[in-house]
């Protein structure tokens, strides 16, 4: 048995109709996307002007990750041998040894590293060292 079209019980006329409403919506969606594209390039043009430069919904010259000699457990290592540290005396031991991050919960992930990367020993209630 041959399944049916959802359409079987719609008409030539009334699905002619729905073709041409459906082509008159495309050029009003056409119209606007113009209109759209034209303050997107009034924008880039003013991020332009501002010392920006806009590139595929990115902007160089925004902020940017900053790029360290060693990775956090390294850093981290370094700061922990042959010392007793809390979480929120290594994050600051680690930055002020030259760590450089933009992140605002910067302890946070300084914690989750302590914790998930096995190379440090927890002593006591939030106090870490090397192993």
């Amino acid at each position: 048995m041959a399944k049916r079209s959802g359409l079987s019980g719609v008409s030539v006329t009334d699905l002619r109709r729905e073709l041409g409403r459906r082509q008159r919506r495309v050029g009003t969606l056409i119209k606007k996307r113009e209109r759209l594209m034209s303050a997107v390039r009034e924008l880039d043009q003013t991020i332009s002007e501002l010392g920006g430069i806009a590139r595929g919904g990115t902007f160089v010259g925004a902020r940017k990750r900053p790029k360290n000699d060693m990775n956090l457990v390294e850093a981290l290592t370094k700061v922990l041998t042959d010392k007793t540290m809390s979480v929120t005396e290594v994050a600051e031991a680690v930055q002020k040894a030259g760590y450089a991050t933009t992140s605002p919960s910067f302890r946070t992930i300084v914690n989750q590293t302590l914790i998930n990367s096995g190379k440090f020993k927890r002593v006591a209630r939030g106090q870490y060292t090397a192993k």
